[in-house]
């Protein structure tokens, strides 16, 4: 409970342990704000549904991130979310306390850093909220207790928040070709709720509040709040996405990327710090079941586009991703084919 950093920050210097290497610091370089990931609007759906499908598709094929407006999820609900897991973090430690763990399969648990604090080489400034959401009413049981009203406000965001990644799923669907309702059931069955909380830092340009890393999931769905600290990585630069008021983060996840056979970018993310204010975040994880089999598309491949990735369980992928720290080519490696093998396939 003491590593937490939000039980510590304001009392002391960047601890050494925190210091990123070199190579990977975030520095003190500006990032063009001139630069950002796509902003597209939902609402014209309903208006010139093309449109949005071709909107959402050239997004997920050229950023891998975009963001939505008028996405039908009220600013209520949004408002809400932000401001029940702020109150979360902002309990006293005791009142905390029962939900901390460093046990990875906890179905809810409070940690800092990473998955794995005991054998990271360096950590990161973070404390991390989650909890699994599937099914809804077995898991709420499992949720923190207070604020009083988390559970509620939590259930409303979750249902929205899957029923928007349904949503932009079946774009996605159509803009791909596939039939429709492709991602539906099991492809789409999971989702886990992580809440990132960066306090304060003093040192910003020296560490990190998340590593350069690909979601493993199908598609997550982020609010991040008002505060700037998402990057994304794109040809060769750091890209700021710029807090929007009542807008959702969208990026494709892994999975994504495999079933449409690198027609899809997992793009690589990471977020900063700042010295001035704390930053909260809520991602819900679109993920497929434990035992899905994931693979490509068979309608996306063919002879001229052989399949790129064998097929596997997502449990063997996840087990691999989080043994590879979430280093992206090595996450994928062992599931891509020999470019003979796929030719034959």
């Amino acid at each position: 409970m003491e590593r937490l950093v939000s039980n510590w920050y304001n009392h002391r210097a960047l601890p050494e342990s925190y210091i990123c290497p070199p190579e990977t610091r975030p520095g003190k370089l500006s990032i063009p704000s001139g630069d950002t990931i796509p902003v597209v609007n939902l609402g014209e759906a309903l208006i010139n549904p093309s449109n949005t499908i071709l909107n959402v598709l050239r997004a997920s094929q050229e950023f891998g991130f975009f963001q939505v407006v008028n996405h039908g999820v009220s600013e209520k609900v949004l408002n809400d979310t932000m401001n029940v897991v702020e109150e979360f973090f902002k309990m006293p430690m005791e009142e905390k306390a029962s939900l901390y763990s460093e046990d990875p399969n906890k179905v809810c648990r409070l940690y800092t850093s990473n998955i794995n604090y005991g054998t990271e080489k360096y950590h990161f400034w973070r404390d991390i909220l989650k909890h699994h959401c599937h099914p809804l009413d077995d898991c709420i049981k499992l949720w923190p207790q207070k604020p009083t009203r988390y559970r509620d406000v939590i259930r409303t965001f979750t249902v929205e928040g899957k029923k928007l990644g349904l949503t932009i799923l079946e774009l996605l669907t159509e803009g791909l070709g596939l039939e429709s309702g492709y991602f539906k059931k099991d492809l789409s069955e999971a989702m886990l709720l992580v809440a990132n909380h960066y306090p304060p830092c003093p040192d910003p340009s020296l560490t990190l509040g998340l590593p350069k890393h690909c979601d493993p999931n199908l598609i997550t769905i982020l609010l991040q709040g008002h505060t700037f600290g998402l990057q994304v990585f794109k040809d060769g630069q750091w890209i700021g996405v710029q807090p929007l008021p009542n807008a959702l983060v969208v990026n494709i996840g892994h999975q994504l990327r495999i079933v449409s056979n690198n027609k899809l970018k997992s793009a690589e993310h990471r977020a900063v710090t700042n010295s001035k204010v704390a930053r909260t975040t809520v991602g819900l994880f679109i993920s497929s079941s434990e035992d899905s089999i994931i693979e490509p598309a068979k309608s996306l491949t063919n002879a001229a586009q052989p399949p790129l990735y064998r097929a596997f369980r997502y449990k063997e992928f996840l087990s691999y991703y989080f043994s590879m720290m979430g280093d992206t080519e090595l996450a994928l490696q062992p599931f891509k084919l020999p470019f003979n093998q796929s030719v034959i396939s």
